[in-house]
């Protein structure tokens, strides 16, 4: 490990000391497995810590540099990273090809591109900085699956022993023949360096005759072919024309191999992280590039807007609005933030704000009601009047005024739902009522909606819009 006390000490000034110990003491201790692609949430899980702190922390120590930070596309099927960005601003665009799934998929970053955080070689040097030396079953554990694949060690046992007919470590510029026998199942000859697959549908009678399979491996892989082979020994042979080793392995593609994969656990999400307060003031350049269009397929926004803030300051003067207005900014920034909101942008006494969940935007929202009565209560006046519309649905993650920001019909929606308000009330759209979490939430608090349909300047058809009252 290497001379890195300055980065910790900066590291317990900047993020929660209780996290800042834990990730000290996980760089100072940890296995070699437990510092590549860590899954923040279940860090927190298993130390009962807080989430946001967590991921607070360690955003901070990667600005630190005592963490890589990555954006690792998975597989939705089978929890594969398909592809590893250190940047968001590298995801590509098109499509992404899963040859274990034989499955091309879009890289959406509600699910299927997690953030993970792997120990800075110059902090301490782990077996995973050089992937080319793992052994087989490490590179597939830490290398090819997620940190939201669930391998608890027997499970993983199981892959090298009940599902796994054979697994070979190819040297570049080799070639090997194995003779295996084949079951009557559907095989998988998976290769995780290139993500090369062959698919065999054994089917048939069996047969004494030695069948042929020959598989060559390149630097890019090829589209995933099957073909139809007989229960009986099969000749295979490997050869290795990729610039690195390969590590082709042999599955039997039944219950046990698709249960195993199944088994998943929570990990942080692109879409979250995109929502995060300390992400978005830390990493303010490295979100997207101008170009960039990420779809997201559900998002809540919240706006806010301080009513009759012209007249306030006519009223009561300058100064002593200013002073209230930032009181009111404060309030709302701590709650957001509070919330696992993230701040988009203000725009005069406005604020945009993202959240992942609708549940998590109306907790805000109520909190935001409640702090600006209490807020004139402490002033005897009743000058802060905060007008709030919330919305989900989809939207286009992009850069706009150098800022990572939001586009699309969702966010015209939550705007102009906003804009209904003509006293202190919370507006709510149909999709945010329609979460269970959030009708939970109304009846626990004894709140009903007042529904009604809107007109909404910009929106061709009326909306139904359920008034927080």
């Amino acid at each position: 490990m290497g001379d890195s006390s300055a980065q910790f000490a900066a590291l317990k000034q900047a993020a929660d000391p209780a996290v800042a110990a834990a990730i000290e003491r996980l760089v100072a201790e940890g296995d070699d497995r437990d510092l590549n692609r860590i899954n923040v949430l279940e860090f927190s899980a298993r130390r009962e810590l807080d989430e946001e702190r967590v991921i607070s922390g360690f955003l901070q120590a990667s600005r630190l540099g005592i963490f890589d930070l990555s954006w690792n596309v998975l597989c939705p099927g089978c929890g594969g990273v398909l592809d590893a960005h250190n940047t968001l601003k590298s995801l590509r665009p098109d499509e992404y090809h899963c040859g274990l799934c034989a499955s091309d998929y879009e890289a959406s970053v509600d699910k299927q591109v997690e953030v993970a955080f792997t120990v800075a070689p110059r902090v301490r040097r782990i077996a995973a900085h050089d992937p080319g030396t793992l052994p087989i079953w490490e590179y597939f554990r830490q290398m090819f699956w997620s940190s939201g694949v669930d391998f608890n060690e027997q499970g993983f046992a199981s892959l090298t022993g009940e599902v796994t007919l054979d697994a070979i470590e190819l040297p570049t510029g080799r070639s090997v023949m194995r003779t295996l026998q084949l079951p009557p199942q559907f095989i998988i000859v998976f290769e995780p360096v290139t993500h090369a697959a062959q698919f065999i549908d054994v089917q048939g009678e069996p047969t004494d005759e030695i069948q042929q399979l020959s598989l060559v491996y390149h630097k890019l892989a090829q589209p995933t072919e099957t073909i139809t082979l007989r229960p009986g020994p099969l000749q295979l042979s490997l050869d290795n024309r990729a610039d690195s080793r390969v590590l082709p392995s042999v599955f039997i593609a039944a219950d046990a191999l698709h249960h195993l994969l199944g088994q998943r656990k929570p990990f942080l999400t692109a879409k979250r992280m995109l929502s995060n307060q300390t992400f978005r003031d830390v990493f303010k350049a490295d979100n997207l590039t101008i170009d960039q269009r990420l779809k997201i397929t559900s998002l809540s926004f919240l706006f806010t807007d301080l009513k009759g803030s012209t007249a306030l300051y006519e009223r009561v003067g300058d100064l002593a609005a200013f002073d209230l207005v930032r009181a009111h900014f404060r309030a709302l920034l701590e709650i957001i933030s509070s919330e696992k909101g993230a701040v988009v942008k203000t725009i005069g006494d406005a604020v945009m704000a993202t959240f992942v969940t609708p549940e998590q935007a109306l907790a805000a929202g109520l909190r935001m009601r409640a702090a600006m009565d209490a807020l004139n209560a402490e002033r005897g006046t009743a000058d802060l009047v905060v007008k709030i519309g919330i919305h989900e649905g989809p939207c286009l993650a992009v850069m706009l005024n150098e800022r990572q920001d939001y586009f699309g019909q969702t966010v015209n929606i939550a705007s102009r739902v906003q804009g209904l308000a003509t006293s202190q009330a919370i507006h709510i759209t149909g999709t945010v009522i329609a979460a269970p979490a959030v009708a939970a939430m109304l009846r626990h608090a004894g709140i009903t909606p007042i529904q009604k349909q809107a007109a909404l300047r910009g929106i061709a058809d009326k909306v139904v819009v359920y008034e927080i009252p």
